[in-house]
This record gives C-alpha cells, sequence and structure tokens, in this order.
C-alpha cells in the first residue's frame, strides 16, 4: 500500500466537517447564521488523498451579547440587551467515492447540530405596534437543529491546493415559535464558496483563505426573509512536530443584502463582525486509527447589528473505513 499522509485526511476532513455546520447564537434573523464562522482554517482547502468514510465530532462554545440599547428580531419579537451562551455539538460523516472525479476529490456529506442554547434579553417587545413590553426574560432549551447535506471537490498542484464546496440547509430541526432560544433556522439556505491553500509539509507551513455566500430562505413562521450573508476567513499555521501544529486564524462577516418580509420589523438589518484568534492541533493515534484533536478559540470586534463575543471549537477527526487505491491491492 502506498504511504497515505492521514494528517492531510484528517485536517481536510475537519475543515470540511465544520465548516457544513449550522452556526448558533451570532444578522439575518435573530442575528444568527447558519454558516459556521471560523470553520476554515488551516488547510481549508486540503482534500483527502485516498476514498473512505470518515467522522468529524466538534464541540462549539459561544458566549456575547449585544447593548442594551440595540435591538434584534428573534422568534417574531423585538428584544433589546441579549445576552446569550450555547454550547453545541455538531457530528458530521464524510464519504469520499473518488479521488479522480473531473480530475479532483469529490467528498460527501451530512451533519447534525445537537444544541442548548442559554438567551437573555433586557427587553423584549411584541403584539401589534409594539403593545406589549416583557423586562428581563430568560429561555433556554436542549434540541436537534436543522440538519445539512454537503458536498465539496478538490484539487492539487505540487503545493496548492483549492476546492469548491457548498452545502443545503434542511428545515426540519425543532423550531420553537415565539421563543428566544432556538438552534433551528426554520428556512431553506443554501451555501457556496472557493477555499485556497499553500500548504508546504516540507517547510512546515500552510497558509489559507476561504470566502463564500450564503443565500437564505423564507421563515414562513415569522415572515422572516433573511437576506445573503457573506463570509471570509484565513488561517497561517506551522507544524513544530509530527504530532503539533499551531497558528493564527480569524474571520469576517458581512450581511450583503438586507432583511425583508412582514416579519423584518427593523428593516434592513444588516449586520457585520470580525474575529482574530489561534489554533493549534495534535495528532495521535486512537485504538490503530489515525485522530487529529484540534483547538480554536476567537475573539470578536467590530460588531453591527449583530451580537459581540468569543467563540471556541474543539473538534475529534477520525476515518471510519478507508478504501486504498486498486492498485495497492496487487
Amino acid at each position: 500500500m502506498p504511504h497515505v499522509n492521514f494528517r492531510h485526511v484528517l485536517w481536510s476532513l475537519l475543515a470540511l466537517g465544520c465548516s457544513q455546520a449550522a452556526g448558533t447564537a451570532q444578522a439575518s434573523e435573530g442575528g444568527t447564521s447558519i454558516y459556521l464562522l471560523g470553520s476554515g482554517g488551516p488547510a481549508a482547502a486540503v482534500q483527502p488523498p485516498v476514498e473512505g468514510i470518515f467522522v468529524d465530532d466538534t464541540m462549539y462554545f459561544y458566549g456575547g451579547d449585544i447593548a442594551a440599547d440595540k435591538s434584534l428580531v428573534v422568534g417574531g419579537n423585538v428584544a433589546l440587551g441579549l445576552d446569550s451562551f450555547v454550547a453545541a455539538q455538531f457530528t458530521t460523516l464524510v464519504w469520499v467515492p473518488s479521488t479522480k472525479f473531473l480530475g479532483g476529490t469529490l467528498a460527501l456529506g451530512g451533519s447534525l447540530p445537537l444544541a442548548a442554547p442559554f438567551v437573555d434579553a433586557s427587553v423584549i417587545v411584541s403584539g401589534p405596534g409594539g403593545q406589549s413590553i416583557t423586562r428581563s426574560r430568560t429561555d433556554n432549551t436542549l434540541a436537534i437543529g436543522d440538519p445539512l447535506a454537503n458536498m465539496s471537490l478538490g484539487w492539487k498542484w505540487d503545493k496548492f491546493y483549492l476546492q469548491v464546496g457548498g452545502f443545503v440547509n434542511i428545515p426540519v430541526g425543532h423550531y420553537r415559535e415565539g421563543e428566544l432560544a432556538n438552534i433551528a433556522f426554520h428556512r431553506w439556505a443554501g451555501d457556496a464558496s472557493l477555499a485556497a491553500s499553500w500548504h508546504d509539509t516540507d517547510s512546515g507551513w500552510d497558509v489559507s483563505a476561504k470566502a463564500g455566500v450564503t443565500f437564505n430562505g423564507n421563515n414562513k413562521v415569522t415572515d422572516y426573509n433573511t437576506g445573503n450573508e457573506l463570509h471570509v476567513e484565513a488561517a497561517v499555521e506551522k507544524s513544530f512536530s509530527e504530532k503539533f501544529s499551531a497558528g493564527i486564524v480569524g474571520y469576517y462577516y458581512d450581511q450583503i443584502s438586507g432583511d425583508t418580509g412582514e416579519g423584518a420589523v427593523l428593516g434592513p438589518n444588516k449586520g457585520r463582525v470580525a474575529a482574530l484568534g489561534g489554533t493549534a492541533a495534535y495528532n495521535l493515534i486512537l485504538g490503530r486509527s489515525p485522530a487529529t484533536f484540534r483547538v480554536r478559540v476567537f475573539q470578536e470586534f467590530d460588531a453591527r447589528r449583530r451580537q459581540e463575543g468569543t467563540a471556541g471549537m474543539l473538534s475529534l477527526t477520525l476515518p471510519l473505513k478507508i478504501f486504498p487505491p486498486a492498485a495497492a491491492t496487487n
């Protein structure tokens, strides 16, 4: 069997798995985004060099707030002074059926989120013309979110990698009508992205960037049409050994078209935020399978019409089944 760099496999599946997971507590309806900001980090464009089935399990944590004199539409109500925390688990299965599809590697997969969001609001305004005012409302839940179907196709030229990808959000998760805390978005959405990586195994350096647009549909319960969103991410990482690497990561988010519909009572509600942070990865063997642990931490700044806070991710990625090239069995 030819040599397979499993670190490349696991890094690439880590990026693919995280980037297709639904984000929580981040403007759009409720100031939240389906794309998980910060997921397009190191080796963002590197695809697995072998066919197989892989799993990524990511724990995601986010704590943020918005000033008491700022408002967002959440669950069909106008909420002022939001303060939220979410703990979520995203489980992603990825199938690589071919490393020769259109000259590149094809990956298909699906993600399912389970999350516990906690939300506090200083003031809630609801009812026709804002007739009902509630002070200091708190809400929390544990629920399964909308599943996502995702795909990516990538190519390699020496040390340069290029990847196109996308996902579809399927609105069948547990949506709580009229509540502040939700993990499901209750709307169709699609995302298209382009990633590039300069990945030099000799020097240990990786420089990666990813950009994409999320196209949002209508929440029929609230009659809220979320605008389209731009996300841009970048990472620089250095491998210090076969097992350990660390680097700098960042992202930028901008809603490029306004919200519409009867539920968009605050108008276009176009949000923006940026973040910088760090990441580290550790490669090891679990049983007889290679695995990668990765941690990422981001501090947001320059937020507009959305919460600003701190995000963290802890991921474990490993192969469930590797299909060696046909030549390896001869």
